[in-house]
């Protein structure tokens, strides 16, 4: 039990056993009125917040699964239906409508603050509704296509350890195929009002639906379940399964994927827009001024931000030359990416020995942790290889988060595909973002706070997560890495291209940027080879705004860090510090900053 829910039945206990003798509310003290009013309306918020939670559950069965809440394991929700998104967007004004009768007046801590993030989000979620995502539902990044078959493949967070388990996927089938084929008529829509996929993304889709096109269910990754059937199943249950999964492959998966992938390149492509920018779609100026402020929780500009991308390329390339004389390179930076690029010795061998690189600077990093931190996550992470389906268009790394029950373990997926594109000397610091104390820190001590709300545990707002995995970057020396000047490069590498992603991101969508133009500016200013750099324009194209949160959100926490060391002198305590960032789950920006000022101003006068 929290310690308001303690006081709360402590003090409805008092209340119960003094009824005989308690005042009237006419003869009470001023002071108690006030409180009872006060606790009345955290009350309300609380009960409030809560019921949207269970609400968005139900809504969205997959937020169930990701935290590990079965009750909806056997659901897969047409989500660009309309019936859907009425009912989503409809949820969402009548708790904006709700919210707005709290008195805020009235609330304080942690219920001020959820409050505050609460209604906020839901006023964003509102203002998204006008602009039509979903007649463009798929892309070579984010598609449910890809994730569903993540999902099956018996190694994601859809468990399959029971009988239940089992059969709760095959229901999860006719969901999906009734979304595939949703997405198809909402593509016929697109074309005609003129929203369409960009034509170099669909080609990248192609074989990414080919590939769940199998001759034979044991091709597929959906019998990944069926290798593994427990033992402990009856004899009965195992063929039964088996026999069930091959018809639902056969019958209705392959057929699926097929359908979709046969529309894509028959009907759709030849159809589909040749420019990229998100503004080049009728009313996308706006599209992507919203994407902006929703992704960054700022009110800045795609001006503004573009312009804060061009200063920070040109401090990094500064900090890089220190680098590069300190190595002992004679020669420009370009020749020294180039270098970088292509020695045998910034290369790994085989797939597994990137894989295990990786764990072994897991392994360094994660005893060092108590020096920077009060709080570690109770939940562990593991390194797995990108599945060979979707490595081709997948970032370096990505992060799935650890079950609530603490069933799953967080995965850490690094990208082994073409492995002279993944050079050693990067390695270090995507590691400290994917890994400890980047997003599986992060996201798994939000989640372990039991006591706030589940809003905001399993909640996000990518700026703050984006930013802390950055910042997280920066941690390095106190951790025990790049202690080889190579791998210091490598984080500003990273911290190069996120940089770099402000100045492209905003030249793709706001000032039209090709793709090409892009790769050029890419290339002229990192080290990234062009397998990746092809990869992350791509990626830009696909989910506009997106990659704007990193450099975003870590200049502001960075600022914040320095405006506390400043104020506080020799009080300042890191860990402390890191605690105000971690402790309360993701934030927007702004409110991030308010609640780090009052922490400030409260060090101050102790």
């Amino acid at each position: 039990m929290s310690g308001r829910a303690l006081v709360a039945a402590v003090a409805a206990a008092l209340l119960s056993a003094c009824a005989a003798q308690a005042p009237t509310p006419a003869e009470r003290p001023a002071s108690e009125a006030s409180a009872a009013a006060v606790q009345s309306e955290a009350q309300r918020l609380n009960a409030l917040v809560e019921a949207y939670f269970e609400d968005q559950l139900k809504l969205r069965p997959l937020l169930a699964t990701s935290i590990g809440d079965k009750r909806y394991n056997d659901q897969y929700p047409v989500s660009i239906s309309p019936e859907f998104r009425a009912k989503a967007e409809q949820m969402e004004r009548d708790y904006l409508a709700r919210v707005q009768q709290i008195d805020a007046a009235k609330l304080s801590g942690q219920d001020l603050l959820s409050y505050q993030v609460f209604k906020s989000a839901r006023e964003r979620e509102i203002e998204g509704f006008r602009f039509p995502d979903y007649l463009i539902p798929l892309n070579q990044f984010y598609s449910a296509p890809n994730g569903f078959a993540q999902l099956g493949s018996g190694n994601g967070m859809q468990p399959f350890a029971t009988v239940q388990d089992y059969e709760n996927f095959l229901k999860r089938v006719d969901g999906f195929v009734a979304w595939a084929d949703q997405a198809i008529a909402n593509m016929r829509e697109g074309v005609q009002k003129g929203y369409t996929l960009p034509r170099v993304l669909g080609e990248r889709v192609l074989p990414q639906l080919q590939a769940h096109v199998v001759a034979k269910p044991e091709d597929s990754i959906f019998w990944g379940p069926v290798k593994k059937l427990p033992e402990s199943f009856s004899a009965a249950d195992r063929e039964r399964l088996t026999a069930a999964y091959r018809e639902a492959i056969e019958t209705k998966l392959v057929p699926a994927y097929r359908r979709l992938h046969d529309f894509m390149r028959d009907e759709y492509l030849p159809q589909s827009r040749t420019t990229v920018g998100l503004d080049k779609l009728p009313d996308g100026a706006e599209w992507y001024a919203y994407r902006v402020r929703q992704t960054t929780t700022t009110g800045l500009t795609p001006a503004q931000i573009h312009d804060i991308g061009l200063a920070e390329v040109k401090r990094i390339h500064r900090e890089m030359q220190g680098v590069m004389q300190q190595v002992g390179f004679k020669g420009t930076l370009a020749e020294f990416f180039a270098f970088l690029n292509k020695d045998p010795q910034f290369f790994w061998p085989t797939r597994e020995a990137l894989v295990e690189g990786y764990v072994d600077i897991k392994n360094r990093v994660d005893p060092q942790l108590p020096k920077l931190f009060e709080t570690l996550p109770k939940a562990d992470y593991e390194v797995r290889a990108v599945e060979p389906f979707r490595e081709k268009s997948a970032a370096g790394g990505s992060y799935q988060a650890a079950s609530e029950d603490g069933s799953r373990p967080g995965i850490f997926y690094a990208n082994a595909y073409d492995l002279k594109a993944r050079p050693k000397w990067a390695m270090e610091a995507l590691s400290l973002h994917e890994g400890n104390p980047g997003h599986h820190f992060q996201i798994t001590i939000a989640r372990e706070q039991k006591e706030l709300p589940r809003f905001r545990r399993f909640g996000g707002y990518t700026a703050y997560s984006e930013g802390w995995g950055l910042y997280a970057e920066s941690l390095g020396p106190d951790l025990g890495v790049y202690t080889d000047p190579y791998q210091y490069f490598g984080r500003l590498e990273g911290e190069l291209f996120r940089a770099i992603r402000l100045v492209v991101d905003t030249g793709l969508h706001s000032k039209g940027w090709t793709r090409e133009q892009v790769l050029e500016y890419i290339g002229a200013n990192s080290a990234t080879s062009d397998a990746r750099a092809v990869a992350e324009t791509e990626r830009y194209i696909a989910i506009p705004g997106q990659a704007l949160a990193y450099k975003i959100g870590q200049l502001k926490i960075s600022e914040l860090r320095a405006r506390a060391e400043q104020a506080l002198g020799p009080r300042f305590d890191v860990r402390k510090f890191h605690t105000v960032i971690l402790a309360d789950g993701a934030l927007p920006l702004d409110v991030l900053e308010a609640k780090v000022d009052r922490w400030i101003a409260s060090q101050q006068g102790g």
